[in-house]
């Protein structure tokens, strides 16, 4: 390559939880650069989890449901000879975070509700229990990458 790897910004632990993991969510949840309106949904969801669920508090659910979305395999096409294959891949670490945070705020907007905050709470207890729209979505994409698992030996 003719340019050098790009060095990744070190982001600021949020103020609350002191966690790198929570600000790389609030920056997805960010609409229009507005991280102010974007921690808010994400604190008022954290605590209306724990609200709702007994056995653990809003951040302990938010991690459980991350863990809970994030995928493991996942299928990439890959053409050979006039064909395209759906190659099974391992996904990477912080590939694997930033898909589950995709998909757990994606299903979360997609839900039916009054506010962003009661929609993305639902989302994380259900995540955290192994239920909801965003754990459906996990497991598609592990049927998928087993449905093809003859294709492996087309690794890249």
């Amino acid at each position: 390559m003719r340019k050098a790897k790009v060095q990744k910004r070190a982001l600021a632990p949020d103020p609350r939880f002191n966690d790198t993991v929570v600000t790389r969510f609030v920056n997805e949840l960010m609409y229009d650069g507005k991280k102010s309106l974007a921690l808010k949904l994400f604190y008022g969801a954290v605590d209306k989890a724990s609200e709702s669920s007994e056995e653990a508090d809003g951040y302990e659910l938010w991690k459980k449901a991350l863990e809970n979305i994030m995928p493991a395999v996942e299928v990439k096409a890959r053409r050979m000879g006039g064909a395209t294959f759906q190659v099974p891949v391992e996904v990477r670490a912080g590939r694997k975070t930033a898909l589950g945070m995709k998909w757990l705020i994606k299903y979360s907007r997609d839900r039916k509700g009054n506010s962003m905050i009661d929609k993305l709470a639902a989302e994380i207890v259900a995540g955290a229990k192994g239920e909801g729209a965003a754990v459906k979505k996990k497991e598609d994409t592990h049927k998928m990458a087993e449905a093809n698992k003859a294709f492996s030996h087309f690794k890249f």
